[in-house]
């Protein structure tokens, strides 16, 4: 009777395993396909920063100084979103420049260097009305781009950026700000309060 009841409670019990087994196999492989280092934090602060920017810059009445802020937050923003995700990569023990973080940079970076490239030439030539549109649909192309090696939220939030860009480049002349509030400022803000909610820090 004793052996009969082992035998009952083995299926069960490799039952049991062979889902965790599974679990832990499906968990490694979205780990070594997805860049989950995404800080959901940096992407708050990022966007309050930007808020902050759209303010200040608003107020300037030389193109000079309304392109100065927009870099100054660009500089900031780029740093405070490294530290972030470095310090998240750090705790879960995900590598920054392997696997699916190497090529979630290398998505990222190539649109965001066209905009930077394309910033003085425009403002030189008098477009500093195209700016706003410009910066915004490369960056949602750029995050778009890198979004595929990362988490399912991060390809939306590029979708969204490029929404707003490609409203922006239609819309009246000075409400560029109004749009980099709403892109840089509220996007950022709004997917990161939910990749810290869905994928922590």
């Amino acid at each position: 009777m004793r052996a009969v009841r082992e035998r009952d409670t083995e299926p069960v019990a490799l039952h049991d395993r062979a889902l965790e087994n599974i679990a832990f196999i499906r968990d490694t492989m979205e780990r070594t396909t997805r860049f989950t280092a995404v800080s959901g934090t940096g992407g708050i602060v990022i966007g309050v920063v930007a808020l902050a920017a759209s303010a200040l810059a608003w107020q300037q009445s030389d193109p000079g100084a309304w392109l100065a802020v927009w870099l100054a937050a660009a500089t900031a923003s780029f740093i405070t979103s490294g530290v972030f995700i470095a310090l998240k990569a750090r705790r879960a023990d995900v590598p920054l420049l392997r696997g699916p973080g190497r090529k979630f940079l290398l998505s990222l970076l190539p649109s965001i260097l066209v905009g930077a490239a394309l910033t003085g030439p425009l403002f030189l030539a008098g477009e500093v009305r195209l700016l706003p549109a410009v910066w915004l649909l490369l960056y949602g192309a750029a995050v778009m781009a890198a979004g595929a090696f990362s988490v399912p939220a991060i390809p939306v939030m590029g979708l969204c950026f490029l929404v707003v860009g490609a409203a922006a480049l239609f819309a009246p002349v000075g409400t560029g700000d109004l749009f980099m509030a709403t892109g840089f400022g509220a996007v950022h803000v709004v997917f990161g309060i939910i990749v810290r909610a869905r994928y922590g820090g």
